[in-house]
């Protein structure tokens, strides 16, 4: 990982060097800001105006110098279009492939124009995410809020950049004019869904969407999957992206995804009718339901250090060890043992591959459409834990085959099976393994998204949770303030468990506390549905199938509202505070206290914390994987692994106090094991508003 200063010094032309952002200039200020502070020689008021009039001159000679250049590159289009105009009443071939020639030189200077504005906005944000966390001042939302709308705001020019939209569209239209049409007379605006095929057309569109502000549904969902983006990608970085991108084994790692999560839900509607089959208690559901996710936590740690050197190998073991898993688990019905049951569901949690499934949408998959890429594993995730309870409530039969017993409690078993070794030979005709040669000379991110390119306007405008005391500074920004040099040790990836969680930022630490709890909370709610519903309303499989099916299908709408709406209108820290109040209030509604416990009761508190959780898991990732430590973008133990381990910890010690509190009778459950729910989600919006007020 390069530091941020000596990318910016890299990558900048050398006839442009005067008009880049002042990084290192305003970066030393910073630090001289923070000494006299903490001298006593300066005053918040002198610093706050001393460094506000500095920004605005810094951004005033970028936006002049991007006008300037807008018109340079307008002038050239105005006369090739004169040259356009006569070609077009004597067209000759050759002067029309010259023409389009030179149509291409002005697009590959739009595309220094665009990474000149991309870069400097990233060091704006930078800058002031520094000033914030050095300082301990909330200086970026009164340097926007007062910039942003302002009638004379140069910051709305780095952002908008509607220049730079015109230029891109007289550039398409004419290279798709002087595309050979074999006799057609339809004009690019009579099909705008074809898209013009240009290589320099693709890569100035690539650009400019990294610099459009990504707060919508699409993004919102990708930041689902916590896959972290490193800054500015340069060409050559995507053009290899591009040659290990292949389309069905994308979709093969996405069909992974979403048949490992009805593999986990597939269970939870008859686990307890299962569980008392084999002669045990209903409440050993939740060890049942629970042993997938004990596994789990080993998985994901040798599932991702084998994507270090394959992607094909571990997949291939993760059908395999489903499959035997799946197998075990429909065989322990005639074999009556409840050991076999959770063998098979131990198998299934070491064949656990989501993690090879995000680091190949982050190592393979082209910069262009990784946002897709990601949006779609969060979906296929959703989608997955919606299919698992409503087929089982399809699997409502009982026949026997020679000695195998087919009914509800078998048949997710075989059903499963037989969609692994299906999915095994698809992926052993069709998956293509991408070259891992590359890696020597590239090392790509290992979890990506697109907030630190996409999303640059909506990095300024959000507060972000970070710390003021300076002594990590470092890993969270990705650059270095004793030196643009920093020790190549300095940005190596975390080696282990230990060294990655000493990286993490108290806010950081609170935001895996989140996690943890909103995880907690939703195992509770799903894993003890059916024992719960079966004591006080008298559900049958069916109705419990229908119900945790109907709770995964508010999963994509309520993305949809709060990507497209919420999102826009409140800042996320708000949404996050207000989401866990939320759950909290879910939480307290479940409890059986005096009055009868009746079936609305139950329906509207749990979809109260179902929902509250998903909003809140959902802006939760997004905030931490802007703050997560840049070390912890790659390598084996990365932002991603240690979320999905924190999220893992909680299933298990939620499925475990199902089972303990199974001990206290079925009247008991329900309340016994809602108030570590109750004090989680207590814990983690006293740890919020600490958070807040420490650093805001």
């Amino acid at each position: 990982m390069v530091a941020f200063g000596k990318k910016l010094k890299d990558r900048q032309i050398e006839e442009w060097q005067g008009y880049y952002i002042n990084y290192k200039l305003m970066k030393k200020r910073v630090r001289q800001y923070a000494q006299q502070i903490q001298l006593g020689t300066l005053d918040r008021r002198h610093v706050l105006k001393d460094f506000s009039r500095m920004l605005d001159n810094q951004i005033e000679t970028i936006v002049l110098f991007l006008l300037e250049q807008q018109g340079l590159l307008a002038s050239r289009i105005a006369k090739l279009g004169e040259v356009h105009n006569d070609l077009q009443q004597e067209p000759e071939i050759n002067k029309i492939m010259q023409l389009r020639e030179a149509y291409r030189a002005v697009g590959q200077d739009l595309l220094n124009l665009l990474y000149f504005v991309e870069i400097n906005a990233i060091g704006l944000r930078k800058i002031l995410k520094k000033f914030d966390k050095r300082l301990g001042y909330r200086f970026t939302d009164y340097y926007v809020k007062t910039r942003a709308n302002h009638p004379y705001s140069q910051l709305q020019q780095v952002f908008k950049h509607v220049g730079i939209g015109a230029v891109v569209g007289a550039l398409s239209r004419n290279l798709h004019d002087l595309q050979d049409r074999q006799g057609s007379y339809l004009s690019i605006y009579d099909h705008p869904s074809l898209p013009l095929q240009d290589p320099v057309v693709d890569s100035i569109n690539a650009a400019v969407d990294r610099l459009s502000n990504s707060t919508n549904f699409l993004n919102f969902l990708a930041q689902h999957a916590l896959i972290l983006q490193d800054d500015l990608p340069t060409p050559s970085e995507e053009h290899v992206d591009d040659e290990r991108y292949h389309f069905m084994s994308l979709l093969l790692n996405l069909a992974n995804t979403f048949l490992y999560m009805v593999n986990t839900y597939i269970i939870v509607p008859t686990a307890d009718d299962y569980s008392t089959s084999l002669g045990a208690a209903p409440t050993v559901c939740g060890i049942v339901i629970g042993a997938m996710a004990v596994a789990q936590l080993f998985s994901s740690v040798y599932f991702s250090a084998w994507s270090n050197k394959s992607y094909f190998r571990p997949l291939v073991f993760s059908s395999i060890a489903l499959f035997l898993g799946n197998v075990f688990y429909a065989c322990a019905y005639d074999v009556h043992s409840i050991w076999i049951l959770l063998i098979g569901r131990l198998f299934c949690g070491l064949g656990s591959a989501r993690a090879v499934n995000r680091r190949y949408i982050s190592d393979c998959v082209p910069l262009k459409i990784r946002m897709q890429a990601s949006a779609g594993f969060v979906s296929a995730s959703a989608l997955g834990m919606a299919c698992g309870p409503a087929l089982a409530g399809i699997l409502q039969t009982n026949f026997k085959i020679y000695n195998l017993t087919f009914n509800q409690n078998t048949l997710p078993g075989w059903v499963m099976a037989v969609a692994w070794l299906v999915y095994l030979v698809w992926l052993w005709i069709s998956f293509k393994e991408p070259s891992h040669d590359v890696e020597e000379n590239h090392t790509p991110p290992n979890q990506s998204n697109d907030v630190e390119n996409g999303a640059l306007e909506k990095g300024l405008k959000q507060p972000l949770l970070i710390t003021s005391d300076g002594k990590v500074d470092e890993d969270i920004d990705q650059d270095y303030d004793d030196s643009e040099e920093a020790p190549e040790e300095s940005r190596l990836p975390a080696n282990s468990i230990g060294s990655a969680y000493r990286l993490l930022t108290p806010s950081v630490k609170v935001q895996l506390l989140i996690y943890f709890m909103l995880k907690y909370v939703m195992e509770i709610l799903l894993s003890e549905s059916s024992v719960v519903t079966t004591y006080y309303f008298n559900w049958s499989t069916s109705t419990v199938a229908v119900f945790l099916a109907c709770l995964g299908l508010t999963v994509l709408p309520v993305n949809l509202v709060v990507g497209n709406y919420i999102s826009n209108m409140f800042e996320d820290r708000q949404i996050l505070l207000t989401s866990e109040i939320m759950v909290f209030i879910g939480v307290l509604l479940s409890f059986h206290v005096i009055f009868p416990y009746s079936e609305p009761q139950y329906i509207c508190s749990g979809l109260l914390v179902f929902v509250s959780a998903e909003v809140l898991e959902g802006v939760n990732l997004s905030l931490l994987s802007r703050v997560m430590s840049s070390r912890l973008s790659r390598g084996t133990y990365n932002g991603g692994l240690l979320s999905t381990e924190a999220g893992t910890i909680a299933r298990v010690i939620a499925d475990a106090t199902i089972t303990l509190a199974g001990f206290l009778g079925q009247s008991r459950l329900l309340n016994v094991t809602l108030l570590p729910s109750l004090f989680i989600s207590v814990l983690s919006i006293i740890a919020t508003c600490y958070t807040f007020n420490s650093l805001y």
